[in-house]
């Protein structure tokens, strides 16, 4: 079953957007049910410009403002804002640095002590373990029968 191809209209609003619309032909109306033909005459928004990001509106700080002369007073108030809050954000990202730096040697410093406990824990371990077989080991010596007595038969 093929299709008719379907004539397409296409018109652009004021925001750029052009908008498709398909026709339905009177005779393949006629033998589809009332709901398809219904759904072919839905208008479809397609962005007239198709590299323009999509239709999204800019945020207003991205919007072009209309250059300002470098030399009138709101120009140079908003380079002297900028200037400031670019020196703020270049001191914060330097305090940031240092502070992640004094945090990377606290943490290597408490790593070595860490070490060293455990050297010292292993150490003792070591010379207990030594002390529990050595008397582990007296112990089994005193239970055992002397060996020359068989009177238990």
């Amino acid at each position: 079953m093929s299709r008719p191809s379907q004539p397409k209209l296409t018109t652009s609003d004021h925001n750029g957007v052009s908008v498709i619309q398909s026709q339905a032909h009177a005779s393949s109306s006629s033998s589809l049910p009332a709901a398809v033909a219904g759904l072919q005459q839905v208008p479809q928004l397609v962005p007239a410009n198709p590299s323009a990001g999509g239709g999204k509106a800019l945020p207003p700080s991205k919007m072009k403002k209309p250059p300002a002369d470098k030399d009138s007073e709101e120009y140079r108030q908003r380079r002297e804002r900028n200037n400031l809050a670019v020196k703020k954000s270049r001191m914060r990202s330097k305090q940031k640095a240092m502070d992640t730096q004094q945090r990377v040697n606290e943490l290597k410093e408490e790593n070595e002590r860490l070490e060293a406990k455990i050297k010292l824990l292993s150490k003792e371990l070591s010379v207990l373990k030594d002390l529990f077989l050595e008397h582990a080991h007296n112990l089994a010596d005193n239970v055992q029968p002397p060996a020359g007595d068989n009177s238990g038969f």
